[in-house]
């Protein structure tokens, strides 16, 4: 039995199984159900109904919200690392190849906000420009003063956008294209982090090792930046359920504990709980809600 027979018998009982599988397929299977019906002077007409059906569907209000929301977090990471680049003299960087990584990592952020800005067109939210930032938080962070604090909050705005991105994938499902996308920014900022991670172990030359994943930190919960006004950014991620099952010591490995068992999962954020990690780094009168 082939594959187009087997839907057929599946939509016996499961009418909606194009629309399950593909609203494009739909989209098909309505054409050539009207190519039963009318002549074929008609079809022209039909087949562009059909195209506007499969391929003019206009984009859910949840998905320009998460593409907004998605773009406020962009336009942070990109100004944060910007204004080290172009506008911090106190910030000395150890080296070339340090400088470099930050501005690849900053061109990333920027090519990630004018993507999303193309994909929101006249929907986008209205830019956040560095002048509404404050990425000190009130001096607690001299993030351009000092490199090590600069690489700690980086590594935290990092992670933030990696759990965000997954915390929102859900609200994404009923528009492939945009998820598809979405989950590709995320496995980048996944990479930032990672190298943000490394390049903070380099700096510490010796004195600290960061793995390039989220991990206990010495206080025993998931906050290895150092920085305990972070932990915000790792509440949660010390979970060892997983799907109801206990992942410590998991079929008798007695090797995994609790460290490794945090390791072997990335766990989302909610909306919420991103914001108020935004809204640190953010003016009074320009927070996000």
């Amino acid at each position: 039995m082939n594959i187009v027979n087997i839907l057929e018998e599946i939509e016996k009982v499961d009418g909606e199984i194009y629309e399950r599988l593909n609203p494009r397929r739909a989209a098909m299977k309505s054409f050539f159900n009207i190519g039963k019906k009318i002549s074929l002077a008609a079809m022209p007409l039909a087949l562009g109904s059909m195209f506007q059906k499969a391929y003019g569907q206009t984009t859910p209000t949840a998905v320009i919200e998460v593409l907004n929301f998605a773009l406020a977090l962009e336009y942070l990471e990109f100004h944060y690392y910007n204004h080290a680049l172009l506008a911090a003299p106190n910030l000395v960087f150890p080296n070339a190849a340090s400088k470099a990584a930050i501005t690849t990592i900053r061109d990333h952020e920027a090519a990630h906000v004018n993507l999303l800005k193309g994909a929101l067109g006249a929907s986008a939210r209205a830019e956040i420009t560095y002048a509404m930032t404050d990425f000190t938080v009130n001096g607690a962070f001299p993030v351009y003063d000092d490199y090590a604090t600069f690489l700690a909050v980086a590594q935290g705005f990092e992670d933030t956008g990696v759990r965000a991105y997954k915390g929102q994938a859900g609200n994404l499902m009923v528009s492939p294209g945009v998820l598809q996308t979405a989950l590709q920014i995320h496995s980048v900022e996944a990479r930032h982090a990672a190298h943000i991670r490394q390049m903070r172990t380099t700096q510490a030359a010796g004195a600290a090792t960061y793995k390039p994943w989220v991990s206990l930190g010495a206080s025993g919960q998931a906050n290895d930046s150092g920085v305990a006004a972070l932990d915000a950014v790792y509440a949660g991620e010390d979970l060892t359920l997983q799907a109801n099952i206990n992942i410590v010591g998991i079929n008798g490995k007695t090797g995994i504990d609790k460290k490794a068992a945090v390791e072997c999962f990335d766990e989302a954020l909610d909306k919420a709980s991103v914001v108020a990690i935004a809204n640190l780094f953010l003016k009074t009168g320009n927070k996000l809600s």
